[in-house]
C-alpha cells in the first residue's frame, strides 16, 4: 500500500517524522525485502528484527495516542499490530 497509495504519504507527513516520503519508501522497501526473506526461509532471524522495530514504531506513533480515549479503544485500534508483533517475536524465538 505504501508504494501504491499516495494518501499514505500524508499520514507520514502528519506524524511529524523527518523526511516522511523517503522514510515511507524506505519502510516499504524493508518490509518487502524482509517479507521475501521470511517466505523463502532465508536469514529469517535477521529479517524479523527490522520488522519488529517497524511494528514497535507503528504502535508508538499511531496507536499510543489513542490511549487518551481509554484502554479499550487503544486495544481495539492496535489489535492487528499487537498480533503481528507477537507473531514476529515467536518467529524470532523459534528460529
Amino acid at each position: 500500500m505504501k508504494l501504491v497509495n499516495e494518501d499514505l504519504g500524508n499520514v507520514f507527513i502528519n506524524l511529524g517524522l523527518p523526511f516522511p516520503l523517503f522514510l515511507m519508501y524506505a519502510v516499504a522497501f524493508i518490509e518487502i525485502v524482509c517479507g521475501i526473506l521470511i517466505l523463502a526461509n532465508k536469514m529469517v532471524h535477521q529479517a524479523v528484527i527490522p520488522l519488529i522495530g517497524i511494528m514497535i514504531a507503528a504502535i508508538l506513533l499511531t496507536k499510543v495516542p489513542s490511549l487518551n480515549t481509554g484502554f479499550m479503544q487503544f486495544a481495539f485500534n492496535a489489535r492487528l499490530d499487537i498480533v503481528m508483533l507477537v507473531l514476529l517475536w515467536v518467529l524470532y524465538k523459534w528460529k
